[in-house]
C-alpha cells in the first residue's frame, strides 16, 4: 500500500463507507448515517482517551481495551440503554471485518474486538393506544386548517399503514396508487419496498395535501409550513400536541409516553386483535422475522384475557351451580384450638 501511516485510517474509513457498506452491501442511506454516527463517537471518544485529536489515531489505537472503555462510556457518562450501547458495537464490529480484509497485519487485534459479545439486555412491552384511543387522537387535528390538514392525513396514513416514521416521511404522490385496491409503497430498512393498502379516508386525506392536488409526484407529502420535508422530529411535535389535546377527554393519555412508533405498535396490536394471521402482520409492518411479530401477542393483554376465560370456559372446571365456600363456627372453634 503506497498510503503513509498518517493517513491509513482515513483511507479504510473512506473504503468501509464507500465501497464496502454502498456499494458492496447495498446500504441504505439510514444505515449509513447511523454507522457514520457510531464511528464519530467512537474515534472522537477515542482521541479523548489517548489525549490527542482524531487526525493523530493510528490503526494500533484500535484494540479491545478501547472499544471496552468506550462501551461503557456510553453506558455510564452517555447514559445510554443497553440496546444502543449494542448498536454502537454492531458498527464497530461491522468496521473492524472490513479492517481484517484490509489490514492482515493485525487481523489478532481487531479479531479480539469481534469475540466481544453483546449486552444481553431485556426487551421492554410495547406501548401502544387501544382502539378508542387512537380515534380520539385523530380527531383532534382542526382539518379546517392547512396545518390540521396534513397532521390528521399524517396521524391516519401512521395508523393505517404501521408504517416507521421514516418510511411515512418519505412517500410522495408517485407512491400512492388510486386504482382499486388504493395502496401505497413504502420504502423500508435495507432498501425493501412493501405495499400497503388504504382506507378511504386515509386516501381522501393524502390527496387533499398541497405536494398531491399540484401534481408534485416525487416530493415529500408530508411538509412543514416552508414546503419543506417534515423532520422526524416535528413530527414528534405533531404527536405530542395531539396527545396532550386528546388527554383532557382521556386523562390515562398523560401517563403513556406516545412517539410516532407508538402508533405503528398501536397498528400492530389492532391487527391482531382483529385476527389477522401473525405472518400477514409480519408482511404488513415490513419485518425481517416473525419474531419480532410475535412481540406484539406477548404485549396485548387483552388478548390473552380473552384466550385464558375460553381456555376456562372449555376446561369444564367452573360448575355451573357452584356457591361460595363458608365455614362454620364449629370449624373456627376447631381452628382456634390448635
Amino acid at each position: 500500500m503506497t498510503h503513509t501511516k498518517s493517513n491509513t485510517l482515513l483511507v479504510l474509513v473512506e473504503s468501509f463507507f464507500r465501497d464496502y457498506l454502498k456499494n458492496a452491501c447495498g446500504a441504505s442511506h439510514h444505515t449509513v448515517r447511523a454507522y457514520r454516527d457510531s464511528l464519530r463517537l467512537f474515534f472522537c471518544f477515542l482521541a479523548d482517551y489517548k489525549n490527542g485529536d482524531v487526525a493523530s489515531l493510528r490503526l494500533e489505537d484500535l484494540h479491545v481495551e478501547a472499544v471496552t472503555a468506550f462501551l461503557t462510556h456510553l453506558e455510564v457518562k452517555r447514559s445510554n440503554t443497553v440496546a444502543s450501547r449494542n448498536y454502537r458495537l454492531a458498527a464497530i464490529r461491522c468496521f473492524f471485518k472490513h479492517l481484517i480484509r484490509h489490514d492482515l497485519q493485525r487481523a489478532d487485534q481487531y479479531y479480539r474486538v469481534l469475540a466481544m459479545p453483546l449486552k444481553r439486555t431485556h426487551v421492554p412491552l410495547a406501548t401502544y393506544l387501544e382502539p378508542e384511543d387512537v380515534r380520539l387522537l385523530i380527531k383532534q387535528p382542526d382539518r379546517s386548517t392547512s396545518s390540521g390538514a396534513r397532521d390528521y392525513a399524517l396521524l391516519l396514513f401512521l395508523y393505517n399503514t404501521g408504517a416507521r416514521i421514516s418510511e411515512a416521511l418519505s412517500i410522495c404522490a408517485n407512491d400512492l396508487s388510486m386504482i382499486k385496491p388504493q395502496q401505497v409503497r413504502l420504502h423500508g430498512k435495507g432498501n425493501k419496498d412493501r405495499l400497503c393498502p388504504l382506507w378511504r379516508d386515509t386516501v381522501k386525506a393524502l390527496l387533499l395535501l398541497p405536494n398531491a392536488q399540484k401534481g408534485k409526484h416525487l416530493d415529500p407529502l408530508f411538509c412543514n409550513r416552508n414546503g419543506v420535508a417534515l423532520s422526524r422530529d416535528g413530527a414528534a411535535y405533531i404527536l405530542r400536541k395531539y396527545v396532550t389535546l386528546a388527554a383532557k377527554e382521556a386523562p390515562e393519555l398523560k401517563k403513556l409516553k406516545i412517539t410516532p412508533h407508538v402508533m405503528r405498535h398501536s397498528c400492530a396490536v389492532a391487527l391482531l386483535q382483529a385476527g389477522v394471521d401473525i405472518t400477514v402482520i409480519r408482511d404488513y409492518l415490513g419485518h425481517a422475522s416473525i419474531a419480532t411479530t410475535n412481540r406484539y401477542i406477548m404485549t396485548n393483554l387483552q388478548m390473552k384475557r380473552d384466550a385464558l376465560e375460553k381456555f376456562w370456559d372449555q376446561s369444564g372446571l367452573s360448575p355451573s351451580d357452584s356457591k361460595p365456600w363458608k365455614p362454620t363456627p364449629d370449624l373456627l372453634k376447631f381452628l382456634t384450638s390448635l
